[in-house]
């Protein structure tokens, strides 16, 4: 545990700020999505496309500075983007694509709760909202942001309609990657790109209304125009993105999948359970497991440690946690890593794209999945976690 004398000014600090964000996104709306393009319009311009140095080795970096209004009318001016999906991510890149001034239609099965959803956020039945396949038709650039496995059931009905000339895009490499299991193999007289936002659709709404941006990867797939970098960067940006750097389509869909089921979730889970009932088994009060599990590292470390860095982390902590800390990261690693070649493993093999094809395709693909998720709600340490979260000081004004 961090001496509370050396990091209390750190968490308190960091609360403020949780609890400055958190009310800053009870009072967003849509309708103020387009205070935030103009914001984006205004903020200062240049034209610097950068080679960086990560940690020894250098990359291009796409700012979204380097596609200015101006830029992103230039390229994508005549282009319809028609979004395919309307999940979180479709939603996301959908009204900040059209808050950033392009032409965009969405495409979703007529009648369901995503078509509502749309109809809601403004899209017009016949005008800017169609069922998928006249929204194929009518786009020049198709960005197919359906689920992985919805992408594979409707592949077969959007095929027809990427005539040549046209875009096929992606935020996830996962369909042209596994097309031996997705059936997926575009028309070879198109281009095919990807921008992926890093992050959740809702992280990319938010960051954009905040006059900020995600980071994302692009990569190209097929570019039979001679121009489909500079598009992918272009659309990337129009949707939200702050920077890109530069991947290929397996790397994105073998560096996601692993991390979704390592350190983003999967491993963070299986973390937090294991030290709460090791807490909880010796005699620890369901308060003081899960405040020294999960909201000491939420609410104040988390944040720190990607705002400064690791090491500011250590050095501005007690000598005492310092010296825990350096000395079980090792024992961590060395327990962790052949976990993490094991996953890798079977996402590069597949193995990971037939689970979640098969899984995710069944008619009680929801039902069951509620069941999984009611386990870890119902469990102890998030119910605690409910109640903790309650006593923060932004939820505590909100009841007030």
């Amino acid at each position: 545990m961090f001496a509370r004398t050396a990091c209390s000014t750190l968490r308190a600090g960091a609360r403020r700020s949780f609890a400055t964000a958190a009310a800053r996104a009870a009072t967003r709306t849509t309708a103020r999505s387009a205070l935030a393009a103009a914001a984006t319009k205004t903020m200062p311009q240049r034209r610097s496309i950068q080679t960086l140095d990560f940690g020894g080795t250098k990359e291009v970096v796409y700012e979204r500075s380097d596609y200015p209004p101006a830029k992103l009318q230039e390229v994508l001016g005549k282009d319809t983007l028609a979004v395919i999906g309307y999940g979180t991510q479709g939603r996301a890149q959908a009204l900040n694509a059209r808050d950033n001034g392009m032409k965009v239609i969405v495409g979703v099965r007529e009648g369901g709760h995503s078509w509502k959803l749309a109809q809601k956020d403004g899209w017009v039945p016949n005008e800017t909202l169609f069922d998928i396949e006249p929204a194929c038709d009518k786009g020049t650039v198709v960005m197919n942001l359906l689920s992985d496995a919805g992408q594979k059931e409707a592949w077969p009905a959007m095929k027809k309609y990427l005539t040549k000339g046209k875009t096929l895009y992606f935020s996830h490499g996962f369909g042209v990657v596994f097309a031996d299991q997705t059936g997926i193999v575009p028309p070879k007289d198109i281009d095919v790109i990807l921008a992926a936002p890093k992050g959740s659709g809702t992280t990319v709404r938010n960051l954009f209304l905040e006059g900020r941006g995600i980071n994302s990867s692009v990569a190209v797939h097929q570019d039979v125009s001679g121009k489909a970098k500079e598009r992918a960067v272009a659309i990337g940006v129009a949707v939200g993105s702050g920077y890109l750097y530069e991947t290929t389509f397996a790397k994105e869909v073998y560096s996601d999948l692993t991390g979704e089921r390592g350190v983003l979730m999967g491993a963070i889970q299986g973390m937090f359970q294991a030290q709460y009932e090791v807490l909880r088994a010796k005699g620890h009060t369901p308060s003081e497991a899960f405040n020294e599990t999960v909201e000491e590292a939420t609410q104040s470390l988390y944040p720190l440690i990607g705002a400064n860095g690791m090491d500011w982390m250590y050095a501005n902590c007690s000598t005492t946690a310092q010296r825990g800390a350096l000395d079980w990261a090792p024992k961590f690693y060395k327990a962790s890593k052949p976990v993490f070649e094991e996953l890798y493993k079977s996402v590069e093999t597949g193995e990971e794209t037939r689970r979640t094809l098969d899984v995710n395709s069944r008619s009680d693909y929801r039902e069951s999945l509620e069941k999984e998720l009611a386990e870890i709600r119902n469990s102890e340490m998030w119910r605690a976690g409910v109640t903790v979260r309650q006593l923060r000081p932004e939820n505590q004004k909100k009841s007030a």
